[in-house]
């Protein structure tokens, strides 16, 4: 059956690559993809499904340099917004023209295979100094670093978003350490959650039912700071890449009522990456 979603629903988690003869990947790039990824393919595929609003995440593979994010963000600024990868040392003007282009937050990532880890101390003081733009911090970490970094990231003077369920192992069950200290962060009001990332936790493969109960309980007691995205064009993916149909068909599953399918993809959204305020 194909899912009906609401007006203004947001697919907040996808990435777009290159082009290569536009926009190069980074010398340093932890990966390289196959295949370009461009903004046509990601707007013909979100408008597809339905998807009218979107949140652009610069990808590893370009590094620092955000332009191909920018640049599928202006295309389309009222409904496109883009989250940054910056160095932590990064001037205040440039964080404040990124603003103005549509960024909404920066992403760290602490998974072994994307490199270096940025100290977390330098994370926070650089979210200090983004606060009053209304930004956020993005959180991409593997399980056991997110539990450790979790005590500072308690600290931090802006919202934090974890993305993809905390990258947990869907076969530990509901009642693992590293799901608790998920939900543990989730107690605190600061804290959002992607509900994304299904098939990067599942051990099952499609249709991922054991990884739909995680994302089931994050919207039952998280409602209003649970975000969905399908993480197009699912990057370094270890299993049979995903049917794009089939994860919006599993919103309806994890998130059962229309009230918590409409915060789910437009509200929240809504409220955190601020659609349509142009300057």
């Amino acid at each position: 059956m194909t899912s009906t979603l609401p007006p203004g629903a947001c697919n907040a988690h996808c990435h777009v690559f290159g082009p290569r003869t536009r926009f190069p990947y980074a010398e340093d790039a932890s990966f390289v993809p196959e295949a370009d990824a461009p903004k046509e393919a990601l707007y013909a595929l979100n408008d597809r499904l339905g998807l009218q609003r979107c949140v652009v995440v610069q990808s590893a593979c370009h590094g620092f340099d955000n332009r191909a994010a920018e640049d599928a963000v202006a295309s389309r600024p009222s409904s496109y917004r883009g989250i940054a990868l910056l160095p932590t040392h990064i001037g205040d003007a440039e964080l404040r023209r990124l603003d103005v282009a549509g960024f909404r937050g920066v992403r760290f990532n602490f998974m072994g295979h994307l490199g270096r880890h940025t100290p977390i101390e330098e994370v926070l003081s650089l979210a200090g100094r983004f606060a009053p733009l209304g930004w956020h911090l993005q959180i991409h970490g593997d399980p056991a670093l997110l539990t450790d970094l979790a005590p500072a990231l308690r600290r931090s003077p802006t919202r934090v978003v974890i993305d993809h369920i905390g990258r947990i192992d869907a076969s530990r069950g509901l009642g693992q350490p590293d799901f608790r200290a998920l939900l543990g962060l989730m107690a605190h009001e600061r804290f959002w959650v992607k509900v994304s990332g299904m098939d990067r936790i599942t051990r099952q493969g499609p249709p991922y039912a054991d990884a739909l109960p995680f994302a089931q309980k994050l919207v039952a007691e998280f409602g209003d700071r649970v975000l969905w995205g399908n993480d197009w064009p699912h990057p370094n993916h270890a299993g049979p890449v995903p049917d794009e149909q089939q994860l919006v068909d599993l919103i309806a599953e994890m998130a059962p009522s229309e009230s918590a399918r409409h915060a789910l993809l437009v509200d929240n959204p809504q409220r955190l990456y601020r659609f349509g305020d142009q300057p």
